[in-house]
């Protein structure tokens, strides 16, 4: 049974916002014997920012927390379901979202009466003494100090925050009078794109925010205003969605938004926790020396932009987490590990979908072109945490008007509609990605080749793409890869293409061609990856004589003769590749291998014609495709795949991706397939849910050419949102693939649809629906902190 005596008798909070005031109550509701003190600089009063929206998530845990500030908070609040989206003139309605909202000044207000009500000591207009100086007389030392926390300054060593600057500039202000939803409002002016994010937090009172990005605030004269005149001329901007009523400011000022990530959240070490003993009671209390614990809480930890609403959410939700582990451990230190264990990946999920929302806000521009109701769609699920699936649910009736304007028939998902690509046609928008199998010998695909393609051909997929198939045997990456550079191999490549056309009629098999450069020579992926061969390596070519690795073979620099052998090997290949059937070739200029490494400027160091500026980077790739185009059929589409950004400085940046990907267009192809990375080994990624379709999405809608994407696409419900929002034609799926070889055929069963776009093999048809299961209970509450 847990105790309910806490730990930390002595607690000092560095900060009066709602999450330090939130956490004071609670632990001092949990255990009274608390000392607690909130140190804050500011007036009780004082107050930045209007109104502040809560989840029903957060309410349920403050329900239980502390059903008095529950029970207060519920009779302040404001509730509405509808979001109203403006764009172009034409106004949408979402419905059935729940939001909850009051003022900032309400919320403190109660916080304040409750803090009193327990006992906790509120000092305001009183700037703390340093964290470090209070460490040394308090137990815990809880800095809640905000986005410009002089605490996680000061111990910057410790924390080692990363603080990142984004690129629009933002005002808080306030309307009196209450919006009927949360609204969004584009505004196209003279001097750029605007936006306008408001919601009610009262019965007479709205919080609006006006956005734009720095070089729109500047030409539009922004920088030289002050607060009154910034609040006439937002007020005239967007008169529309104001019904020409004022706004008003209070301090406000515009800034830039700045992302905080720390890398530790305490100063609590590796070590046996320092400073209490082990029934929470500091050591001072016998008579030895005390060292306190110092814990960051919201802001001063992370912060979330606001377009997702979560700075609040996020600090309360710390306090209720640190309460909670503070009540459960019987030592500090650990307590304080596992509110971070405990914390840190729901903040890195929220942040993550946070930075998702604010660069489709940056990016606004790039979508205006869409139809109003299309872009109404794209603004909801912008942060993929609202998906097609669950705006169904939300909103059905506005869900199917966006599908009827995408083409989607009645019934049917947007993944299951048609995409064509020259005389290609392509049943439905799943991909099989390109994913190497290492398992052929002397590059001629065996009978696994035919059984995994196969499978995955029968699975339903619109396009199966094979491995990497090499152009040479010098271009192989490991021992095990498939080519086509001598008949055998297109032989036994025409007998897979046999197989899928026969036994899956209507999804279409592509190639992808590729070298593997300076990436190859190297052992089979499960026996160490991107390791060199202990033997019987060959020789390396590459745009420059850089090895991968520090262990890796050094490739000698092709020259024009070397040049010309690759373009015509890649020629051979495709010539074969035609002959073998396949309906699509896709060249690789991704992942580092050879044209990846003439694409890059960290593995492009050459002094010639091929290196230097991105154009003449882009100059033997071209070369490649053009003479590939030249004679690959006509009617059959010829793609792309490159690697949109190499995750590290110095690298190529998205910028130049979608320069890449409108030369690749210029030239004839098809499609881009945008894929990241893998060029550098000590690449830094920012892995997370398709964590690499926005820079397929800008690609698509700056360069207009159709896009493949890929990374991390794992459920239906992600592709469905990602093409009725016209950020991808196409999705190409791989681990899903290799779990799940009829991936799309179940796809299809659990939406309940069983169209033109899937077609389940006549053999399989008796499990074209979903097997019962049996009951499955929810686990119930961890905790309810009662009191």
């Amino acid at each position: 049974m847990v105790s309910r005596r806490g730990l930390a008798r002595r607690v000092a909070v560095i900060g009066g916002g709602p999450g330090g005031l939130y956490a004071a109550a609670l632990l001092k509701r949990l255990d009274p014997r608390r000392e607690i003190t909130v140190w804050e600089r500011n007036a009780p009063d004082d107050t930045f920012g209007f109104g502040v929206v809560l989840s029903d998530e957060t309410l349920g845990g403050i329900e239980h927390a502390d059903p008095v500030v529950y029970a207060a908070l519920e009779a302040e609040f404001v509730r509405w379901d509808d979001i109203d989206i403006v764009h172009r003139g034409a106004r949408h309605t979402s419905g059935g979202h729940g939001f909850a909202a009051l003022g900032r000044r309400r919320l403190l207000g109660i916080l304040h009466e409750r803090c009193r009500s327990l006992g906790v000591d509120l000092r305001f207009r009183t700037e703390a003494p340093p964290a470090a100086e209070l460490a040394s007389a308090y137990d815990l030392v809880i800095a809640a100090d905000g986005v410009h926390s002089l605490t996680r300054e000061a111990h910057a060593d410790v924390f080692r925050p990363t603080l990142t600057a984004h690129r629009c500039r933002y005002i808080w202000l306030a309307a009196d009078f209450a919006v009927d939803a949360f609204r969004f409002e584009i505004a196209e002016t003279e001097h750029g794109v605007m936006q306008l994010h408001g919601y009610p937090y009262a019965a007479d009172s709205s919080t609006v925010i006006v956005e734009m990005r720095e070089e729109v605030w500047r030409a539009a004269g922004f920088a030289e205003a002050d607060e009154y005149e910034s609040v006439e001329r937002c007020a005239k901007i967007f008169a529309d969605a104001l019904g020409g009523r004022p706004l008003r400011g209070n301090s406000s000022s515009w800034i830039n938004f700045r992302t905080v990530v720390n890398q530790h959240w305490s100063d609590v070490s590796s070590d046996a926790d320092r400073g209490s003993s082990t029934d929470g009671s500091s050591r001072a209390d016998s008579g030895g020396s005390s060292r306190g614990h110092i814990v960051l809480l919201g802001d001063a930890a992370h912060t979330a932009h606001f377009s997702i609403g979560s700075g609040t959410k996020l600090a309360v939700e710390d306090a209720l987490a640190l309460a909670a582990c503070l009540t459960e451990q019987s030592d500090l230190g650990e307590a304080l590990r596992a509110y971070e264990a405990e914390r840190r990946p729901v903040v890195e999920s929220t942040q993550r979908a946070a930075l998702a929302s604010l660069e489709w806000f940056e990016n606004l521009g790039m979508y205006l072109r869409q139809r109003p109701r299309q872009f109404a769609f794209n603004l909801l699920t912008r942060s993929r945490r609202v998906t097609h699936g669950n705006l169904r649910l939300r909103d059905a009736h506005f869900t199917e008007a966006v599908e009827r304007d995408f083409g989607c028939p009645p019934g049917t998902p947007p993944m299951f509609t048609p995409f064509r690509l020259r005389d290609l046609t392509l049943r439905n928008r799943v991909v099989v990605s390109p994913m190497d199998m290492y398992s052929a010998e002397n590059g001629i695909p065996g009978d696994f080749h035919l059984v995994h393609l196969g499978a995955r051909a029968l699975g339903g997929a619109g396009l199966v793409m094979t491995e990497m198939v090499c152009v040479s045997a010098e271009g192989r990456i490991t021992p095990g890869c498939t080519g086509l550079y001598t008949p055998q191999q297109g032989g036994a490549w025409r007998r897979v293409t046999d197989f899928v056309h026969t036994h899956a009629p209507g999804t279409a098999i592509g190639v992808q061609l590729g070298h593997s450069g300076r990436k190859g020579s190297t052992k089979l992926m499960w026996e160490g990856i991107d390791e060199p061969l202990d033997d019987g390596n060959w020789p390396l070519a590459a745009a420059s004589p850089l090895p991968y690795r520090s262990d890796s073979q050094a490739p000698r620099q092709l020259g024009r003769a070397g040049l010309t052998d690759i373009r015509e090997q890649f020629v051979a290949a495709a010539w074969r590749a035609a002959r073998c059937g396949f309906d699509l070739l896709e060249l690789h200029c991704a992942h580092g291998y050879l044209l990846s490494g003439f694409l890059s400027p960290l593995t492009n160091r050459r002094t010639d014609g091929y290196g230097g500026s991105p154009e003449r980077r882009l100059r033997f790739p071209l070369e490649v495709f053009d003479a590939v185009r030249a004679i690959w059929p006509e009617d059959r589409p010829m793609t792309v795949r490159i690697s949109a950004t190499d995750w590290a400085d110095g690298g190529t940046t998205a910028d130049e991706a979608v320069d890449i990907a409108r030369a690749f267009a210029a030239h004839g192809a098809d499609a881009i397939d945008v894929s990241t990375g893998q060029v550098v080994p000590d690449e830094r990624p920012a892995y997370g849910r398709s964590y690499q379709t926005p820079f397929a999405d800008r690609i698509r809608n700056e360069v207009g050419v159709p896009v493949i994407a890929v990374g991390a696409i794992s459920s239906w419900d992600d592709v469905n949102s990602l093409i009725l929002a016209g950020r991808a034609d196409l999705c190409a799926l791989g681990r899903p693939h290799l779990y799940d070889p009829h991936w799309t055929l179940h796809a299809a069963a659990e939406q309940g649809y069983a169209g033109p776009g899937v077609n389940w093999p006549l053999p399989y048809r008796a499990g074209s629906r979903r097997p019962q299961t049996g009951r499955l209970d929810a686990p119930k509450p961890r905790l309810t902190l009662d009191g």
